[in-house]
């Protein structure tokens, strides 16, 4: 520091501090400057839509390729696929998601052939399905769906990347992920996932409705069972973010205990059929999401202290029967999921878990014998 006649020279003091600042902007300028120079961008994903050319793909493409999916930074590539009586349809929805001009967007492929479909996908959301008519027996559903997710199931065995992560949507979905499991052996039963986040995020939407509260703060409500009238939506561990911190569901609903083991129930199981009859057709904009959904939380992870709703197969935890194909609440990392253990089921929980798991094992060997298994 410079002293003149026993004084500090501060002229020279804000010189000196000026040129060190204008060296540590160039500096980082620089290495910012390296750092984009040596920027790699990463590898597209190839992630096969079936169904693509229904409502629920045509509402998931746009979605998956914005990056709302897989992240801002990770690029795709989209296989969609669809019957041939829905070709024009199918061709249609590639044409629009190209002239959307997404950046992330590095590829579109659209066909018919299950066999092409499914080369390299590294995620495969499987959406098409047959869907029940007016008069049909059940057994009749079944078998369709079993001949479809066969057919389907062998395709990704011999062609999809090692790594594949499969997420089924169409219904009945858990006993379609548990066909697609036994005629995809080489894919590891863990990659293997059925889709009941819509009915998380409905029970999450109406508990929040409930309490007059954001949906963000309520977290850890779970969907047990069989995406169906059985399965079981349970708030006993669900909890509300407050100013104060977190606080229990059922604590904050304590007088209206009624309503949690009724109502609440009733209106999540039955939440698909009333928008049925309000739109004449089945949802599709809040599956396209809550697919969405499932796959982010599963491949970026669920935020800490937070679980998600999956259909997963069955360790035995819980009392399921082992090989089943079962909602559980789980918590993803790094791209793999684990069931959250050790959560008290009481007496009403247990009943009906049990009543769910019932209705899938009725169901897998339905789907068995349809199949000659």
């Amino acid at each position: 520091m410079e002293v003149v006649g026993g004084e500090v020279d501060y002229t020279f003091v804000i010189q000196k501090s000026l040129v060190l600042l204008l060296c540590v902007v160039l500096s980082w300028k620089m290495i910012v400057y390296m750092c984009n120079l040596l920027k790699i961008e990463k590898e597209p994903i190839r992630v096969l839509v079936t169904g693509a050319a229904g409502n629920i793909g045509y509402a998931i493409a746009p979605t998956i390729a914005r990056g709302m999916m897989l992240g801002q930074d990770q690029p795709m590539i989209l296989h969609l696929l669809d019957i041939e009586p829905a070709s024009k349809s199918l061709e249609a929805v590639k044409m629009e998601l190209q002239d959307s001009a997404f950046p992330l967007l590095h590829g579109v492929f659209a066909t018919t052939n299950i066999d092409e479909a499914c080369k390299g996908v590294n995620i495969a959301i499987m959406i098409g399905g047959f869907a029940r008519k007016e008069g049909m027996e059940r057994r009749e559903v079944m078998s369709k769906n079993a001949v479809i997710f066969k057919a389907q199931a062998s395709a990704l065995e011999r062609y999809a990347s090692d790594d594949c992560k499969v997420l089924v949507v169409a219904n009945p979905a858990n006993t379609n992920a548990l066909i697609l499991k036994e005629f995809a052996p080489s894919i590891p039963e863990e990659n293997i996932t059925c889709l009941t986040r819509l009915d998380h995020n409905r029970a999450q939407a109406r508990l929040a409705e409930k309490l007059s509260v954001p949906v963000s703060s309520v977290k850890n409500v779970i969907v047990w069972g069989n995406h169906s009238s059985t399965q079981y939506p349970d708030s006993n561990h669900a909890t509300v973010s407050t100013k104060t911190g977190d606080q229990p569901v059922n604590e904050l609903l304590v007088a209206d205990q009624k309503w949690l083991k009724n109502e609440f129930i009733t209106e999540v199981q039955q939440r698909g059929a009333e928008i049925l009859r309000a739109r004449r057709q089945s949802s599709a904009l809040s599956a396209a999401s809550a697919a969405c959904d499932h796959i982010h939380d599963w491949f970026l992870g669920t935020p800490k202290g937070n679980w998600v709703s999956m259909g997963v197969c069955s360790d035995g935890s819980y009392g399921i029967p082992p090989g089943l194909v079962y909602s559980f609440p789980v918590i993803c990392e790094k791209g793999s999921w684990k069931i959250v253990q050790g959560l008290n089921i009481d007496e009403f929980s247990r009943e009906k878990m049990d009543d769910s798991a019932r209705e899938l094992a009725e169901e897998k060997a339905l789907a068995y014998s349809c199949l000659n298994v």
